[in-house]
Formats: structure tokens, C-alpha cells, sequence
């Protein structure tokens, strides 16, 4: 509940600097929040867009998570996107022959593992070498979208196609749809069981402890015994899975193919819904359905009035900043609190 309590607090906050600036701007702040609430959930299919934009910011924002709980920066949850979304891609237009029931979670298994393999190496460097996992989980990402890249342009690149696309994956290994007007589809269930699954392992498993343990004071879990190196290890493949999960739920659920630059980042915004949920999978729900509130009201808000997308934009990035002063502060005290009295 403080966590929930603290999403609320952080996006009213971000409402209530965006309304300063609205009104700077000659617009009327309760006039503009009151139309971008009603594109983002005044309807059934508006609700099932938001959803729809929310449903990746799931996965991404829990993968984030789970790596952060052990104190382990990992940026790379857009590499495991992607080749989790390829590896999903891969399966579904290889093997048509398979029945639909077999087919979906073949290709949710081979983007799981896609992503957590594509996490070991820097998980490894990580634990053993002590490389920063910040340069080397960053880095990798912009190699995996241009691997990515390289293979839907030419060696499966669609036949006649314009823009680098994989064929399209198997009708029968498409999700299906909860609602005809929208494309929202069971690949929002699967995000929400994962975050489940993951709110499990954190707190009610020995790895969870491990994990838990080791992001709140590494000193204590050495004493312990704990192994760290394993620990860092398990937690940024977990993260690299779920990271994997959440493309080949695009894939099979959305664009139905892998194409070039299908994402617009979520890998890198679900840092920002981790931090906003203080790194709690459930939390994460609840921040991902926020930003996709923000970006599928203005999207549509833009297309009938002349409100411009970028108070989307300026709203997500006062959200930031504020979760960013919140991290601090708590990183600060608790620094404090370990300093020795004089």
C-alpha cells in the first residue's frame, strides 16, 4: 500500500507542476486532465487502448524491478525486448504446422530464453570481473536492435516488403483479442501473472530473500554466506526473461511479425515505472497503466484538438524527475542511518 501510496503521490505531483504550466500557457488545467481521462478510459475501447499501451510497460517495468531489488542497474531490458520479439518471431513463421496451443507457448519459451540469454554476458561480467553493468547492458542493447535489424533486412526479410519485417508469424500463433474495437489481447494476462509470479519470488522465495538481501546491504549478505555472485547472475537472467516475455507478447499480439523499431523505448521507460513502484512487481502495474493512460489519452487527445503530444512528454518527464528526487532522498537516508554517531 506506501508503494501504491507513492505512485498516486508522484503522478498527482507531475499533474500538478503540468497544470502550472498549462495555465502559463493560456489553457485550463481541469478542462485538458478532464479530456485526456476521458480518451484514456471513457469508453470501453479507450479503456482497452490504455491497457494495450500499458501491457509492455508491464513487462519491462517488472523486469527492471527484479534486477534493481539486487541492486543490479540493469539497462538492457531493451536488448532482451528485442530479441525475445525475434526469437518469438522465429518460432511462430518457422514452424506453422504447429497447432495454436502448441505454437504460442513454443514461441514464449524461446523469447524468454532469448532475453535471459542476451542478459548472461553482462550478468556474468557483472559477478565475476566486476564490469559495470550499466555500460555493458547499455551498449548491448543498441547491438541487439542492430542484429535485429540486420536479420528482418536481409536474410528474413519479408518477400516484397518496404520496410525491414520478418513474414508474419502462423494465424493460429497469433493471441487472441479481448475486444473487437481494440488490440488488446491475452498477452495483457500473461503480463499480469508474471508480475505476479515475480512478486512471488521476491518475497516469498529463498532466491527472493538472496535477492532482496544483497540489494539492501551487500555486506550483510556476505557475512551471511550468500552466494552473491549467483545471485546476481539469477537476477539479471529473471529480468532478461521477463524482458524477453514481454517482446514476444508484442510480436504475438500486436505487429503479428518482427519489424525494425518496434519499440519506442519500452525497455528504457520501464526504468522509470520500476522506480516509480520502488521496484515492487505489483507496484509496476499500477505505474504502467498510469503511462499508458498519459500516452494513449494524448495520443488521441492530439488527433482532435490542439493540444500537442508534448504535454504527454513533459508530464512523463516530471514524473521522472520527481521519482528521481524521491530515490535520492531515500538513498540518503539511508546512507545517514549507517553513518556512525561522532
Amino acid at each position: 500500500m506506501r508503494t501504491l501510496l507513492r505512485i498516486l503521490v508522484t503522478f498527482t505531483a507531475a499533474l500538478a507542476v503540468g497544470a502550472v504550466i498549462l495555465l502559463v500557457s493560456g489553457r485550463s488545467p481541469l478542462a485538458v486532465y478532464w479530456l485526456l481521462f476521458q480518451q484514456a478510459f471513457g469508453s470501453t475501447s479507450a479503456a482497452a487502448d490504455t491497457l494495450l499501451n500499458a501491457t509492455p510497460l508491464i513487462f519491462t517495468g517488472v523486469a527492471t524491478a527484479v534486477a534493481f531489488q539486487a541492486g543490479v542497474f540493469n539497462v538492457g531490458v531493451e536488448g532482451s525486448l528485442y530479441v525475445g520479439a525475434f526469437a518469438a518471431a522465429w518460432v511462430g513463421f518457422t514452424f506453422t504446422t504447429l497447432p495454436g496451443w502448441l505454437l504460442i507457448p513454443i514461441a514464449f519459451v524461446a523469447g524468454g530464453l532469448a532475453g535471459l540469454l542476451w542478459a548472461l554476458l553482462p550478468a556474468a561480467m557483472k559477478a565475476y570481473l566486476q564490469v559495470d553493468e550499466v555500460v555493458t547492458t547499455l551498449l548491448l542493447n543498441y547491438v541487439a536492435i542492430d542484429v535485429t535489424a540486420y536479420l528482418v533486412t536481409y536474410p528474413f526479410l519479408a518477400p516484397g516488403a518496404a520496410n525491414s519485417m520478418s513474414v508474419p508469424v502462423a494465424k493460429q500463433a497469433e493471441l487472441p483479442r479481448l475486444l473487437a474495437s481494440s488490440q488488446l489481447n491475452t498477452g495483457f494476462f500473461v503480463a499480469l501473472a508474471v508480475a505476479a509470479a515475480a512478486a512471488w519470488l521476491i518475497r516469498r522465495s529463498v532466491l527472493g530473500y538472496e535477492i532482496r538481501s544483497l540489494g539492501l546491504n551487500p555486506w550483510f549478505a556476505r557475512t551471511m554466506g550468500m552466494p552473491l555472485a549467483r545471485t546476481v547472475i539469477l537476477a539479471m537472467c529473471v529480468s532478461g526473461l521477463i524482458g524477453g516475455l514481454g517482446g514476444a507478447a508484442h510480436v504475438l499480439g500486436v505487429n503479428y511479425r518482427f519489424v525494425q523499431g518496434f519499440s519506442p523505448g519500452y525497455g528504457f521507460d520501464g526504468i522509470t515505472v520500476a522506480l516509480m513502484a520502488n521496484n515492487s512487481p505489483i507496484g509496476a502495474i499500477l505505474g504502467a497503466v498510469l503511462i499508458g493512460a498519459l500516452r494513449n489519452g494524448g495520443t488521441t487527445m492530439q488527433l482532435f484538438t490542439n493540444i500537442p503530444l508534448d504535454l504527454v512528454n513533459v508530464l512523463e518527464a516530471i514524473v521522472i524527475l520527481l521519482v528521481t528526487v524521491d530515490v535520492g532522498i531515500r538513498i540518503r537516508a539511508r546512507r545517514l542511518k549507517r553513518e556512525p554517531v561522532a
